[in-house]
């Protein structure tokens, strides 16, 4: 049964810095039901200020209380992904500020808990609720900006510094948000650049390019170090150009009409007069509490639900592995606005990925490496220097390529698999460069959690057993069976391995790795784990 929004009870988690404006919109639009804090002192300010709501130490209280409808969330960024799954699984719709979560695959179970209990989960990206941006957006979606091309934002100011989460965190998600908006699309690939000036680890200043399938590069430039406030966002049409600035007291949305005239077969801009673009004024933040009643009385999908925030998370948790490897690009799996992102990796600024590949989440491609067309590179694999893939080449999950190996067209490699240092694969048995003989491969497969040796050659057409052992410098030129350590030219069998690369010891018919602890049994000149 739907509820009148006024009908709600919310309760407040924190009441801090941003916390206390919550508490403050709620209770003005009669919802603020408890306010819950772990500081005494806030405690006892809250109580003063609102004595008509309960004020509590702990969220368990309002988890128990199923007087209680909805939370507010507006707590250190790492605390979000508990208290949002303990209030999903206590039955409480969920307003949690900006972001959701640090981890995409949580923000994906907190998605699938919200969506399979009927509750409502939304996140805090405030400028969806500002009057200048609905405005904006209106803008762009009617066509009277022209066709989109280019979006700049910046987010300065000498402001509150953090300990527990960077500018990146702080400041970009409202950004981020606003832009895969106008979009309507996720970012081919990101790239991150930042300074840490204050504190070591935790960048002041960050500068991030957005890079979108249809054209449009967006700029996210975010700073605490900066000696005034800014907060601009520029947004660039075929037909002209839209300025939104929050600071300003008047004009905020500004559009300059910019037609391009081509004279000497040169472009030729002709800036038009600028026109101050009118908007319905009210509070952003009121606006969001009300969207937030409104949603958990009617069931309705929030504006900023939590697939929209899932897809924001992504996006920086990409800038945040570009920043840890100093502005390598990161590449983003294709995903319509608002689903869960599949197929984050990245890719050093050196190394080129040909179109047609597949690579999987959280997979590395570092210098000069080179993936060909059609190959298919599982999850979490790290492919070294100077290494070639393809074409067509597959590499399952969690395999390690080490520095210049060249894994030729033929060659399957299962997960986690082993490629030491400078190993050769080869795919034709007797080759010529006078003759081709490209109809010649000779498949060779490397089954699961194999491992081969720095400098060892396969020859083409063999396959390499499950956690097989080949050592440095050997030559395989016929099958090596599951476990079997071999070494040598031509490769000769030395023994048996565990999984876990500790050599086993056989008594009879059996043995125990003394590191692990796996127990094997030897049947007819073949090991399998009992």
């Amino acid at each position: 049964m739907t509820k009148d929004s006024g009908q709600i009870r919310v309760a407040a988690i924190g009441a801090g810095y941003w916390g206390k404006n919550l508490v403050r919109n709620f209770h003005q639009l009669g919802a603020l039901s408890a306010v819950v804090d772990n500081d005494p002192a806030r405690r006892q300010a809250m109580g003063e200020a609102y004595p008509d709501v309960q004020i509590f130490d702990s969220p368990d209280q309002v988890f128990a209380d199923s007087a209680i409808d909805a939370v507010a969330i507006a707590t250190p960024a790492e605390t979000h992904a508990s208290l949002v799954a303990r209030a999903l699984n206590r039955g409480k719709h969920v307003f949690v500020e900006k972001p959701l979560c640090l981890d995409v695959d949580e923000g994906n179970e907190l998605v699938r808990r919200a969506e399979e209990r009927g509750l409502v989960l939304m996140v805090g990206h405030l400028l969806h609720y500002h009057p200048a941006v609905i405005r904006l957006k209106s803008l762009v979606e009617d066509g009277q900006l022209g066709k989109l091309q280019y979006i700049y934002s910046h987010r300065l100011n000498l402001g509150k510094f953090r300990k527990e989460e960077n500018i990146l965190w702080s400041f970009a998600p409202h950004d981020v948000s606003v832009i895969l908006a106008l979009t309507n699309e996720m970012p081919e690939q990101v790239t991150s650049f930042g300074g840490n000036y204050l504190q070591k680890g935790v960048f002041d200043v960050t500068m991030s390019t957005l890079s979108f399938a249809s054209g449009v590069k967006a700029h996210i430039f975010v700073n605490w170090l900066h000696p005034f406030k800014e907060q601009k966002l520029v947004v660039v049409g075929s037909q002209g150009m839209a300025v939104f600035n929050d600071v300003e007291p008047e004009k905020k949305l500004v559009v300059v009409p910019q037609p391009i005239r081509w004279k000497h077969h040169m472009p030729v801009p002709e800036k038009g007069d600028e026109q101050v673009i009118a908007f319905e004024k009210s509070e952003p933040l009121r606006n969001e509490c009300q969207h937030f009643l409104e949603c958990v009385a009617a069931g309705l999908k929030p504006r900023t639900d939590g697939r929209e925030g899932v897809a924001v998370l992504s996006i920086l948790n990409a800038c945040q592995q570009s920043l840890n490897m100093d502005g390598a690009v990161v590449r983003s799996g294709s995903s319509e606005l608002g689903l869960p992102q599949t197929g984050d990796y990245m890719v050093h600024p050196t190394a080129i990925v040909d179109e047609g590949c597949s690579i999987g989440q959280g997979t590395r491609v570092w210098h000069f490496a080179h993936v060909i067309k059609g190959s298919r590179i599982g999850d979490n694999c790290n492919l070294g220097q100077n290494v070639m893939v393809g074409p067509d080449v597959s590499v399952g999950n969690g395999v390690k390529i080490q520095n210049n190996v060249s894994v030729y067209k033929g060659v399957t490699l299962e997960d986690n698999v082993f490629c030491g240092p400078s190993m050769v694969f080869t795919n034709v048995y007797n080759p010529r460069a006078a003759i081709v003989r490209k109809d010649e491969l000779r498949p060779t497969r490397v089954r699961e959690g194999a491992s081969l040796g720095a400098n060892s050659t396969i020859v083409c057409g063999v396959t390499i057993g499950r956690y097989a052992f080949v050592g440095a410098g050997t030559v395989v030129n016929r099958d090596v069976p599951d476990y079997a350590l071999v070494v040598g030219n031509p490769a000769v069998q030395k023994g048996w391995m565990c999984s876990c690369g500790v050599r086993l010891r056989f008594e009879g018919a059996s043995a125990k790795c003394q590191a692990c602890g796996h127990e094997y049994v030897l049947e007819l000149g073949r090991v399998r784990q009992s």
